[in-house]
């Protein structure tokens, strides 16, 4: 890298069941083009299931896809067949990454998860990171505030040992002022040297928009898991103290076909909808928002200040505890009212509905919210710069 030229990032994303890692991904990588890094984005989930942004400002590279083979995450799966991932696509898919990394050259890979989740990559990851090392690049990795708790010790210190051996940074996507790596991760004091907290990374505040006013956003991220929130939410209408306001669902992109055969005839004051990229937007205008508590629907909450109901994804074994975390978090600080997703039913809806009602619209975020600029400015320092290029 000469003293004139743009440093070069290299992202890693891989999302598996909701589009939640995809969407953060694509706010750091549109922050790092802004503050002047040349940004190839390498991408390992399903194609095109969230708008692209500034795509004139990013670089894509379409890996072979795989995604969860179910929401208990019980295996990894080819997103174009179907079938089980095997050695043959591994081999394809880590000569894939390589080819793209030699493209690239980047000063910075950042990799999203890995070691703290996409475990089941690191057949492609580990060579990629080793790679990147000997070509001169230093390395990150990106992760959510808060993680799924895992009660394994001698897992958990594999993974620190994991991430000491291979990243230079670890961006953690929070505020330690609401939620720390330790709260979720037990072996968090070995990283400390090597933790970045960047904030949330959320949109930038946005006004009301023509659509929303008044209105109950119902929405489940990309729906993969949003069958029953919806279906609830429909039946609670009727019984709660906003029935008379327009009740607006928006379907994500993995909605089960049977839940969107459900909504084709969807019952008078009930708008059903594809997402939509000014989702931030209808907050604002909203009086209220029922959906889970994933990273980036929070975080569009915070900076709307909308009062919310949160039914948080916790997976059919219960397992999953980082929505929960999120939530119980949430309605600590007054932002919200959760509903377990095990007890989930019409009129415990209904009920959280006129509770939160009830909440003020908050103007100030319970955290810092400029996480994508701040993670640009960490990886900029990484290469010895302080400012665009």
């Amino acid at each position: 890298m000469t003293a004139r030229s743009a440093p070069r990032l290299l992202f890693h994303v891989q999302h598996m069941l909701g589009i939640g890692h995809r969407v953060r991904a694509e706010r750091i990588a549109c922050a790092c083009a802004e503050a002047g890094f040349e940004v190839t984005l390498l991408e390992g989930g399903v194609a095109g299931q969230v708008p692209d942004g500034q795509a004139d400002r990013l670089t894509r590279i379409q890996l072979p896809p795989a995604r969860a083979a179910d929401a208990a995450f019980s295996g990894v799966v080819d997103a174009d067949t179907g079938a089980p991932i095997d050695d043959a696509w591994r081999e394809r898919r880590a000569e894939a990454s390589l080819d793209a990394l030699r493209a690239a050259r980047p000063d910075i890979l950042l990799v999203e998860g890995f070691p703290f989740a996409r475990r089941a990559f690191r057949f492609e990851l580990l060579p990629l990171i080793a790679e990147a090392h000997r070509g001169g690049a230093k390395a990150a990795v990106s992760i959510r505030d808060i993680l799924v708790a895992r009660p394994d010790r001698l897992k958990t210190a594999e993974i620190a040992e994991v991430a000491r051996q291979n990243f230079d940074r670890i961006l953690v996507h929070g505020d330690p002022t609401f939620a720390q790596l330790a709260d979720s991760f037990s072996a968090a004091p070995c990283l400390a040297d090597r933790v970045v907290y960047t904030g949330i990374v959320s949109p930038p505040p946005v006004a009301p928009g023509p659509d929303g006013h008044g209105e109950v956003i119902v929405s489940a991220g990309g729906g993969a898991t949003g069958g029953a929130l919806i279906r609830a939410a429909v039946a609670a209408r009727p019984m709660t103290r906003l029935k008379d306001r327009i009740w607006r669902i928006l379907i994500g992109p993995n909605l089960p076909q049977e839940d969107r055969d459900f909504l084709d005839t969807p019952p008078p004051g009930i708008l059903a909808e594809p997402s939509r990229p000014d989702f931030p937007a209808l907050l604002a205008a909203a009086s209220l928002s029922i959906s889970q508590a994933g990273y980036n629907t929070v975080a569009d909450l915070a900076v709307t200040g909308c009062p919310s109901v949160l039914i948080p994804f916790a997976g059919p074994t219960g397992q999953e505890t980082e929505q929960p975390t999120r939530a119980r978090l949430l309605e600590r600080a007054g932002r919200a009212v959760s509903v377990p997703e095990a007890q989930l039913s019409p009129e415990r809806l209904a009920r959280a509905v006129d509770l939160a009602a009830e909440l003020p619209r908050r103007p100030d975020a319970p955290y810092r919210t400029d996480g994508a600029r701040r993670s640009a400015e960490a990886l900029l320092a990484m290469t010895g710069r302080e400012g665009p290029a």
